[in-house]
């Protein structure tokens, strides 16, 4: 296996997928984005991901894209890593069903605070989508809470949706969400931060 680049931003959903690259193993080098100064947006990067986005993963096959389909293929990657339940399509599906709502439910949700722009152009149109993030946001964590299954977000092994939920939950408290609504929420949390390897992706993202 040839040594992966994954490009990355701070404060993004692609910490999921570099906790997740790093619970395997993999190798790879990081290229960290600087949004402010609009380098998605770049010819360089434009190459890489023509959306302009991050999450994205070079490998040897090619470049890859997505949160949910990044996590995925880092656990089929690994398999000795035990980040998917890769023998049971059932609990596989779960897998994906929790990652398809982080992704299509929670993220949209959130991302109603900076990137209105997104779905209308009226500033006023902005605000109440803005406004309107602390409650949407908070029937996220609700949600959340009922879901976790024990130690982890499926039951007792840890796995890419961990990543990815952990990332997400990262956001809640800036979101106007407030956490002391869901303990159980709130100690997984701290537990998926304890774990040596998102560790070691926090500290990789927050590195010049």
């Amino acid at each position: 296996m040839s040594r992966w680049t994954f490009y990355t931003a701070p404060g993004t959903c692609a910490l999921a997928t570099h906790i997740a690259l790093q619970e395997a193993g993999a190798e790879f080098d990081v290229v960290k984005l600087d949004f402010g100064a609009g380098q998605q947006q770049s010819p360089e990067f434009l190459r890489v991901n023509p959306k302009g986005r991050v999450p994205a993963l070079a490998t040897e096959h090619g470049v890859l894209t997505e949160t949910p389909a990044l996590l995925a293929y880092v656990a089929q990657r690994f398999p000795a890593a035990g980040l998917a339940p890769l023998d049971d399509p059932f609990a596989f599906a779960r897998l994906q069903e929790l990652n398809s709502y982080l992704a299509s439910t929670a993220h949209v949700a959130h991302a109603h605070k900076r990137r209105g722009a997104r779905w209308a152009d009226d500033p006023a149109a902005h605000e109440a989508m803005r406004a309107k993030v602390p409650e949407t946001m908070t029937a996220v964590a609700a949600y959340l809470e009922s879901q976790i299954a024990g130690p982890w977000a499926l039951g007792d092994r840890f796995s890419v949706a961990d990543a990815y939920l952990y990332t997400i939950g990262s956001w809640l408290e800036g979101d106007g969400v407030d956490l002391a609504r869901f303990p159980a929420l709130t100690a997984y949390l701290a537990r998926v931060a304890a774990r040596p390897a998102v560790q070691r992706a926090l500290a990789q993202a927050k590195a010049e």
